[in-house]
């Protein structure tokens, strides 16, 4: 028989992305969202729309049993989302009514393993005030201090599931993502993450102009390409480990530098202005000791080639969209 495997936040980029990795397999996967992909055509065998948040909805969705089941789905976006302080409300009830939910429902219709993807946004503040060397190691994260609503959520809930795999025997694997970036991403709107943003920023930008980058530039983050996030997973999920682990690239760049390097993909000659903005914490990079001791493995590709293919993807979107 196929394997069953159940993805929610089918339709968000990284869900969408995971759901064509898994039909590499040969497995029946049953995709939920609010919506549909927005980029492309989901490749699931089935895709329903529902909200994960009525408990009704979800109890209809689980008596079917999965071996597989991942939660990404989540009320996310990026810094001008998560940061202004006028979402704060809709990302903690949402994210965790959903996480109540199917924590309650995976356990209780004893389904197989559940993936649940963290955040690095659940690291405490005081440990990532200098931009040179944060420190993001997985017992760093007590005692606990995130810059956000959406850390303590994403934080509340992974302490959740882990008291149900403590109590209720459910089989969890977690992850903390790092600034996950790729093509077929949001790329504006306000939910878009930095190196889509700053990648859109370019390629609107004509010769010799400026583009915008919030705070003075200094702030430093790592991110992971797509790819190398989901063959993470891939291998979380074929471990014995329960996590929390981090899932990032260990190449810290600070924003004006990533900002450089998507100029550079460009050809075009621009200027980098450093405006007042959001910007969260100075300093955040993901520590993969316990990645490479517990799953022998840890991201390799550049920052540089992720930006090209991103650049490509979204500089083709600008062009649609004029």
């Amino acid at each position: 028989m196929k394997t069953k495997i159940l993805v929610c936040g089918a339709g968000g980029f990284i869900g969408n992305h995971l759901v064509n990795k898994l039909k590499t397999r040969d497995a029946f996967v049953l995709g939920i969202d609010l919506k549909h992909p927005e980029f492309s055509k989901s490749r699931a065998n089935k895709f329903v729309i529902g909200d994960l948040r009525d408990q009704a909805f979800c109890k209809k969705v689980f008596e079917e049993r999965f071996d597989e089941v991942y939660q990404l789905a989540a009320d996310m976006g990026g810094a001008g989302y998560i940061f202004s302080g006028e979402n704060d409300a809709k990302v903690m009830h949402n994210s965790a009514q959903i996480n109540l939910n199917i924590a309650e429902l995976v356990a209780k219709n004893k389904m197989g393993k559940l993936f649940f993807s963290s955040s690095a946004c659940i690291y405490p503040k005081f440990n990532q005030e200098n931009e040179k060397c944060p420190n993001c190691s997985e017992q760093s994260a007590y005692p606990a201090d995130p810059d956000s609503e959406y850390g303590w959520e994403k934080l509340f809930s992974e302490r959740m599931y882990l008291a149900f795999h403590r109590n209720q025997g459910l089989n969890v694997r977690i992850a903390r993502f790092h600034n996950i970036f790729g093509p077929k991403g949001p790329w504006e709107g306000g939910r878009e993450k930095a190196p889509a943003a700053i990648c859109r920023k370019v390629a609107l930008a004509k010769n010799g102009k400026n583009i915008e980058i919030w705070g003075d530039g200094k702030q430093t983050r790592s991110f992971l390409y797509i790819d190398e996030c989901l063959e993470g997973v891939e291998k979380l999920m074929q471990s014995h480990f329960t996590g929390p682990v981090n899932i990032g690239s260990e190449e810290m760049v600070s924003i004006n530098d990533m900002a450089k390097k998507v100029i550079k993909i460009s050809g075009k000659k621009l200027k980098i202005k450093n405006v007042p903005g959001i910007q969260g914490v100075r300093g955040r990079n993901s520590e993969n000791t316990l990645l490479r001791e517990e799953l022998n493995w840890s991201p390799s590709k550049k920052l540089y080639d992720g930006l090209k293919e991103t650049y490509k993807w979204v500089e083709k979107q600008v062009k649609a969209a004029k």
